[in-house]
């Protein structure tokens, strides 16, 4: 299948930028002796589990759903993490997961007996904020994730072998040896009885520029001070630039100002654009009046807000154009959505010049969220 024969809109997962930026984390870890884990919460297009499996170490998971994934589809190290755990489904967990990390001392003592021979984790709040707020800030005031050094309680760590802390969001190694410091330094001393950290995610290990060498230095060192195996579970810099999401313009409207509705929406098939917020790039355009033709890339919902952003062009866009966004791999199946029945966009894997279309969606999978 070649580009023209795509409908839209679709998701594309690049194989070729897939597997480059695999090579980038599995250097990482023959270098550091760190393990690497998928988080899936960024990436769970599972038909790309048995590539990256060849990678990196394992998976992680923020619930029973994703941690069954892993197990059926990635077959190595499964981890899982969740704020609050219920009694449902605990044991299902317990009977398909290696590390189970607890994000409350009342947690632990409710549900670590049943999980009798895993590996058991306490979740840290190092309390130390390298992002300034925002929804993604786990150490935003007020936050419910994790252990804060003011609820600590050293004689309640019966069992427990490893800590985990995620406190990054697209950021660099400096910001991961910051918080790190800071971690040492008010949990340091309970490190040597543990036999693993895991350091989270939000590493943009695979981004132009990141400060490998730091990330290697830093894993290195605790790993050995400590004696303890140091673990990353990084989702985004997985998928990092290997997505995009093409798109076509059905109608310009003119309000003040030129409007291209598109065939994709804001809202259900890249919600971070309206909930972090953030401005995906976009293939051949630039920044509103950058260019001779400036347009507001909307949708075909009826959410008034479903906008993408402002781009320009260097020629007109008319009906019938296919655009591109790219870095649409990330945080956009596993979140997109239905909402006015808008169909859920095709998954197609691209290698070299050809496509294949991978998964397609219709009215079923519409309905079948309803009843």
């Amino acid at each position: 299948m070649k580009f023209t024969d795509l409908p839209t809109p679709v998701y594309v997962i690049d194989e070729d930028k897939l597997k480059k930026n695999l090579e980038i984390l599995r250097g990482v870890e023959k270098r550091s002796g760190c393990k690497i884990l998928l988080a899936q919460k960024a990436f769970s297009c599972f038909y790309f589990y048995q590539l990256i499996s060849k990678y990196l170490s394992g998976t992680t998971a923020s619930g029973l759903y994703e941690a069954k994934l892993s197990f059926e589809h990635f077959g190595k190290e499964n981890h899982v993490f969740c704020p609050a755990y219920t009694d449902g489904e605990f044991d299902e967990i317990a009977g398909i997961c290696d590390h189970i990390v607890f994000n409350s001392f009342s947690q632990l003592k409710k549900f670590a007996r049943r999980a009798k021979g895993k590996s058991v984790g306490l979740r840290i709040n190092p309390g130390f904020s390298t992002q300034g707020g925002g929804i993604y800030d786990p150490c935003a005031p007020f936050s419910r994730l994790g252990v804060t050094k003011a609820q600590f309680d050293e004689n309640c760590l019966d069992g427990v072998e490893g800590f985990h802390i995620h406190t990054l969001c697209e950021q660099g190694a400096e910001d991961l040896a910051a918080t790190v410091e800071k971690f040492e330094k008010d949990f340091g001393k309970y490190f040597k009885n543990l036999k693993w950290l895991n350091l989270g995610g939000g590493h943009h290990i695979t981004k132009d520029g990141y400060n490998t060498a730091l990330l290697e230095k830093t894993v290195d060192r605790l790993s050995q001070k400590y004696g303890v195996q140091i673990y990353l579970e990084p989702g985004e810099a997985v998928a990092l630039n290997a997505g995009f999401l093409h798109t076509r313009v059905l109608e310009i409207v003119k309000n003040d100002m030129d409007i291209a509705l598109l065939d994709c929406s804001a809202e259900c098939h890249m919600p971070d654009v309206l909930e972090m917020p953030y401005r995906p790039p976009l293939v051949g355009a630039g920044q509103p009046d950058e260019k001779k033709y400036t347009y507001r890339l909307s949708s075909r919902t009826c959410l008034a807000g479903d906008v993408v952003g402002d781009y320009s062009f260097d020629s007109p866009l008319k009906e019938g154009d296919v655009l591109t966004f790219g870095d649409m791999a990330i945080y956009t199946m596993v979140k997109n959505n239905t909402f006015n029945g808008m169909p859920l966009p095709t998954i197609a894997v691209k290698r070299g010049d050809n496509y294949e279309i991978i998964k397609t969606f219709g009215y079923a999978d519409f309905k079948g969220r309803l009843s």
